[in-house]
């Protein structure tokens, strides 16, 4: 004899079939999109404000450097003197004929004389080493430095050259003799560009359905560009 589900029973097996195949509702996907655009929203505002100081130095310096020829700069040179002291001078003499690598730091006791008495700090610089000799390029953003001690002659020279704040600032965006930490920064400032330019991409596929200009303008922010490069640059 065949056995029937009681009311109840096929009550509960409705029930659970509902809780198992409920489909999303129009208020929940609208939610889901709320709080897609909200992280959105706030990854690419972060980035903005990390990357502004330095998107407005780069965009700057971009014109200056694009226009580097109409910019004129006159260098401004200054250069000292000073004795070496008589002990420090053997002392030097002696190092530079021990047969060790030719380019190599100053001593401690070197370099402590030259911040005492030119105000330079050369410490960890490599030195190129020669018999009677010792020369140090120092270069520097928006200028130019060297440092001269004739061992023969007991006298140490410095000669710097500081070409302008303008050409300080194109180094800058060049990472020219700017250091490691600097360069650093202009790693993550890259990071947080690319950032700033996905999340704003990705907010304006959100609203290009109910702003039909978007794709039109960010094809020809794509295009113009490329024409560029393949009718006016060989």
């Amino acid at each position: 004899m065949p056995t029937y589900p009681r009311p109840s029973d096929t009550g509960a097996i409705r029930t659970k079939h509902a809780h198992t195949a409920t489909p999303d509702t129009d208020g929940q996907r609208q939610a889901r999109r709320a709080g897609w655009l909200r992280a959105l929203h706030q990854w690419h505002w972060i980035s903005s404000a990390v990357s502004l100081f330095g998107m407005l130095m780069f965009a700057l310096t971009g014109i200056t450097l694009n226009h580097s020829g109409a910019i004129e700069a006159k260098p401004r040179i200054e250069t000292r003197s000073v004795a070496i002291p008589a002990s420090l001078r053997d002392d030097l003499r002696a190092r530079a004929g021990d047969g060790q690598a030719a380019e190599r730091p100053l001593p401690d006791a070197a370099t402590r004389w030259v911040a005492d008495a030119m105000a330079l700090s050369v410490a960890g610089k490599p030195a190129e080493w020669s018999e009677g000799e010792i020369y140090l390029a120092l270069p520097r953003p928006g200028g130019d430095a060297w440092l001269h001690l004739d061992l023969e002659a007991g006298e140490a020279e410095y000669e710097l050259t500081d070409r302008g704040w303008i050409a300080w600032l194109n180094d800058l965006h060049k990472g020219r003799n700017t250091g490691e930490a600097w360069r650093w920064f202009i790693d993550l400032f890259a990071v947080a560009c690319v950032v700033f330019s996905v999340t704003g991409l990705l907010i304006l596929q959100v609203h290009a359905t109910t702003r039909a200009s978007v794709w039109p303008v960010v094809g020809l922010g794509v295009v113009l560009p490329a024409l560029l490069i393949l009718l006016f640059i060989h």
